[in-house]
């Protein structure tokens, strides 16, 4: 496998960073994960401006654009001989001494890691309640940043099963999100999702799924959900941007349509349709119909 490390692609075994590095040291550092479809990076500008936001918010001084990850992209494509891959494009820091710093970072470590993914459609899921409730975001808003600690220890309880995803609830026992997912459940042919508020990561699959959901006309609720609310309904789904819409089929010991799901095969359907041609979510409107 080869990687970008600052302007440079080299193999992974000869990529290094300074121990130095804040991102290292006291976690500043972000990144966004996203899938390539035959050579096309689905949604970038939305990661980009996530992004981008999230860097203004560490204090480090960088704004990428979409010509310059696309260059990236296409240079580690080649290198790694692929068309269809998994993204991460990381972003950290950089140098700076030992305490922390308040000064702005200027010259930010930028890591992209690429992995092959072929073109397959998504499994169907069970989903266990995890006893780890979903700690608080370090700032106004959860960041898709390096402090990873709580999800490691949710990921601990349910052990290494792919086909199983643990479900947050947050400290006051409403529903949050997935380990690495975005949860939706439908009900009565409306759709609901926990709010920001509650904590919960924005992903872009789910900001992507809400405006898929507003063109095609159909209604949805974000809000703060008691567990029952999510046992209780009709058909619920997963979104992440590596593994798309994901059915499931079981909650604890409560069973649910899975890829039967009618909303759910429909999201599917249409979030396909897309995947090779969209840069952001709001092309949507000019494209559903």
């Amino acid at each position: 496998m080869f990687v970008y490390v600052n302007g440079k692609i080299v193999k992974k075994e000869e990529a290094r960073i300074s121990p130095f590095d804040h991102g290292f040291m006291y976690g500043l550092g972000l990144f966004e994960t996203f899938r390539v479809y035959d050579g096309h990076p689905f949604l970038l500008d939305d990661h980009l401006e996530r992004l981008n936001e999230g860097v203004r918010m560490l204090n480090i001084h960088l704004t990428l654009t979409r010509e310059q990850v696309v260059n990236i992209i296409h240079e580690l494509l080649k290198a790694n001989q692929l068309r269809n891959a998994y993204v991460r494009f990381n972003v950290s820091a950089g140098l700076g001494d030992v305490g922390l710093q308040t000064d702005a970072y200027t010259n930010p470590t930028i890591i992209v890691y690429m992995k092959d993914l072929p073109r397959s459609a998504s499994l169907e899921k069970a989903c266990k309640i995890l006893n780890t409730r979903r700690n608080s975001p370090e700032g106004e808003i959860r960041l898709k940043s390096h402090h990873y600690l709580n999800n490691i220890l949710g990921k601990r309880e349910i052990g290494q099963n792919p086909q199983i995803e643990g479900i947050f609830l947050t400290r006051d026992g409403f529903v949050a999100e997935g380990i690495v997912s975005n949860v939706f459940w439908v009900k009565q042919n409306t759709v609901y999702t926990p709010s920001i508020e509650t904590g919960i990561l924005n992903g872009i699959t789910r900001q992507f799924v809400l405006k898929m959901l507003s063109s095609l006309g159909i209604p949805y609720k974000e809000g703060f959900y008691s567990l029952e609310e999510l046992q209780t309904a009709d058909e619920i789904f997963l979104t992440n941007s590596i593994q798309e819409i994901v059915p499931v089929r079981q909650l604890e010991e409560r069973m649910y349509p899975g890829v039967e799901g009618a909303l759910t095969s429909l999201l599917k359907e249409k979030y396909e349709q897309f995947t090779h041609v969209l840069w952001t979510r709001y092309e949507l409107e000019e494209r559903v119909g």
